[in-house]
């Protein structure tokens, strides 16, 4: 028992290690853990106290319960046993798959990322590109929100900062959950963005597993009162027009929605609008490449792909070395305005009483017809609260002149627009509360972007601009084909 034993140092090394491994796995790390979950909660806590919407229990769940919970749901087992059959592979393979579908989806929130590191970010990016407003709210109706329903922000989708904006916005509020496409799903960022409480959601995949697991995961999101931003077009417009809703979000929102549980579902609109897109001439690239690709392919009698376009780190990295020489000399500009209205809830509860339908029970077709309603109901919603801002109502303008305008006649048709558009029930920013001040703001913008210019004392659009002129005037046309409402007086 006393006899003395020679070990290599190696091993005497490798041993102690090991020991000092196992003793912090045993001993130290559980109580540290202790220790950070419990100040988590009381951080949590605190910030439940001062947002309007508090984060729920689902948002602050393990990632790893979440995916257990959604590859073992009935449904998608279901599934799993169908596609197993449908694919001749073995339920364990099949299994595996929908696993590695639901690590995709499934997001892991920190609230620290969230609020200590993104929704600074966010402010700092907003606030140095943009002259950031809040336009439109109805308070008195989102008073009326419970707060602990699932709440829904349903937003119409210019630009990729639309995620930043709404970030910054809505901060102080609540913690909201995007559903991003695949586009951000590159190293580190996906990292950061998943920390967010984000998921990532592949928008053009057919597979049937694939669409039952995020169908699940939505449905959990919803009855756990995830609250969420959705941009139900899809993708960003390509030619500023508000698109048409695309219904597979919605339609895992609403599908196993019960009007008798205790939680409600209410979608909140929400409306955006730039002084200038930082995307624009790519979109407007991308939709000529399409439609070039698709008369192409009808005369050869075939059909062709959608446009791709690469993201390009020469021409990024170009563009900032130029903002920064603009900013050395003095004469860079912030982009113009970025203005953010949001409307007035529905009620998903009171919306399927009125109509007197149960999502659960319709047949496909009847779903699919009910779900389309209401995805139109959502984005005319959306689209009344987008807001009107000085390079809208001035290119708008300029876009139907037919002739060029002196800068008297120019003021003088944006105001008649503006006061149009105003009566109609619009939210018009006015700078300053100074018209002429707005209109000289959205004037120089134009031009600074040598879309419009000034001969002998007239404005016109600069030839081959006006593509670009129509995607910031078609920003607002659909604010301009609403009815007039007449306005009592006070």
């Amino acid at each position: 028992m006393t006899t003395t034993v020679e070990l290599p140092l190696w091993l005497v090394v490798i041993v102690g290690v090991l020991s000092i491994l196992a003793a912090l796995d045993h001993l130290l790390l559980p109580s540290a853990r202790w220790v950070m979950r419990r100040r988590l909660n009381r951080a949590i806590e605190e910030l439940n106290t001062r947002l309007k919407l508090r984060i729920q229990p689902f948002k602050l769940a393990k990632r790893q319960s979440l995916i257990d919970q959604l590859v073992f749901d009935p449904e998608v087992i279901d599934e799993i046993e169908v596609y197993a059959k449908n694919h001749n592979i073995t339920r364990t393979v099949a299994q595996d798959l929908a696993r590695s579908y639901a690590r995709e989806i499934v997001p892991s929130f920190s609230a620290y990322a969230y609020f200590g590191i993104g929704a600074r970010l966010a402010r700092f990016i907003c606030t140095l590109l943009y002259r950031v407003r809040l336009g439109y709210m109805d308070e008195d109706a989102l008073k009326t929100v419970d707060p602990d329903s699932s709440v829904i922000f349903v937003i119409n989708h210019r630009s990729n900062m639309d995620y930043v904006l709404v970030t910054y916005m809505a901060s102080s509020s609540s913690a909201l959950s995007y559903a991003v496409g695949e586009w951000a799903r590159v190293w580190l960022l996906q990292s950061l963005i998943r920390s967010m409480g984000a998921y990532f959601v592949r928008r053009d995949s057919r597979d049937p597993l694939y669409r039952k697991v995020l169908a699940r995961y939505v449905h959990m999101a919803v009855a756990g009162g995830l609250t969420q931003a959705v941009f139900p077009e899809g993708g960003l417009t390509r030619d500023g027009n508000l698109q048409k809703a695309k219904l597979g979000l919605i339609g895992y929102m609403v599908a196993g929605f019960d009007a008798k549980a205790s939680r409600d579902a209410v979608f909140v609109p929400v409306g955006i609008n730039y002084d200038r897109v930082l995307e624009d001439r790519l979109q407007l690239g991308v939709l000529a490449a399409k439609t070039e690709g698709k008369t192409e392919g009808k005369a050869e009698g075939k059909s062709r792909g959608k446009a791709q376009h690469r993201f390009n780190a020469l021409v990024l990295l170009t563009a900032f070395v130029r903002h920064i020489a603009l900013a050395i000399r003095g004469r860079w500009y912030r982009f113009g305005y970025a203005c953010v209205s949001f409307g007035a809830p529905l009620s998903l509860r009171q919306y399927v009483t009125e109509r007197g339908i149960d999502f659960r029970t319709l047949d496909q077709p009847a779903r699919f017809a009910e779900v389309e309603r209401l995805a139109d109901v959502l984005m005319g919603k959306v689209g009344a609260v987008v807001p009107v801002l000085p390079v809208a109502l001035v290119a708008t303008v300029l876009r139907d002149a037919g002739a060029p305008l002196s800068l008297l006649e120019l003021k003088a048709r944006v105001l008649t627009v503006a006061q149009r558009l105003a009566a109609s029930g619009s939210h018009v920013h006015i700078p300053r509360g100074d018209q002429d001040y707005a209109i000289e703001v959205g004037l120089r913008m134009l031009r600074l972007r040598h879309l419009v210019e000034e001969v002998d004392g007239l404005y016109r659009v600069k030839s081959g601009e006006l593509p670009l002129l129509n995607y910031y005037a078609n920003s607002i046309v659909h604010l301009l084909e609403k009815p007039v409402v007449v306005q009592a007086a006070e």
